[in-house]
């Protein structure tokens, strides 16, 4: 799952980056608005932890124009703001939830998985599909109840797997997701996870669909 995180503080930029990182999510950042509305605009995020009082360009802007252009990703808004108007602000310009400054960590973590559990219709933190269950608040994946370690990349590629679960994903959606702005993307690597995770997995859950992607769907489901 891909990330954008839009704060203008350095420091309080670089703590969400590392922990929602560490967290397992493929994270980029901005430190304005009008940074954060480019990448916001032409990137495709899973969701958005977005400030509302950046310079250049405000949040509420930023948000408004993204929700104008058509880009529906969740937005957690973050504010240090008291007033009731400024949450409502923030909500009628299209955020889906909000943290106030200060904040633990650990609220803002879990918001952002119940963001992106609502986004993928998920009502649970627990992901599952026939024996396999995928703990998205505790990075923890079973089969039968029994614990399947798998790395960091591994952990994301199944994660988005089962957040769409039965839809076929392409290799090119998969790359897009799976790794940050930064990184040196090559769609072919998609297919050397995919064969680690099914080998770990030791269940036929993660199935090729010649010609167009990947779909995670129950062993008994035709892809």
């Amino acid at each position: 799952m891909r990330l954008l995180v839009v704060e203008d503080d350095p420091d309080l930029n670089r703590q969400l980056v590392t922990a929602l990182s560490d967290a397992g999510y493929a994270v980029d950042s901005a430190t304005d608005g009008e940074e954060g509305h480019f990448l916001g605009d032409t990137e495709p995020y899973d969701a958005v932890i977005l400030d509302l009082g950046l310079p250049v360009m405000d949040g509420v802007s930023v948000l408004e124009a993204w929700r104008r252009e058509g880009r529906a990703m969740p937005v957690l808004i973050l504010t240090a703001r008291d007033r009731w108007s400024d949450k409502v602000a923030g909500f009628d310009a299209g955020a889906d939830d909000y943290v106030a400054k200060p904040f633990h960590m650990e609220e803002v973590l879990a918001r952002v998985r119940a963001l992106l559990r609502r986004a993928s219709g998920n009502a649970s933190s627990e992901l599952s599909c026939g024996d396999l269950v995928v703990d998205t608040a505790g990075a923890r994946v079973t089969v039968a109840g029994n614990a399947i370690k798998l790395t960091s990349l591994e952990f994301r590629l199944l994660s988005y797997m089962m957040h769409h679960k039965g839809k076929v994903i392409s290799r090119t959606e998969l790359v897009e997701h799976l790794y940050d702005q930064d990184f040196d993307r090559d769609s072919n690597t998609i297919e050397v996870f995919v064969g680690r995770v099914r080998k770990k997995l030791g269940i036929h859950v993660l199935k090729t669909v010649r010609g167009l992607g990947y779909c995670l769907s129950e062993p008994d489901e035709q892809a």
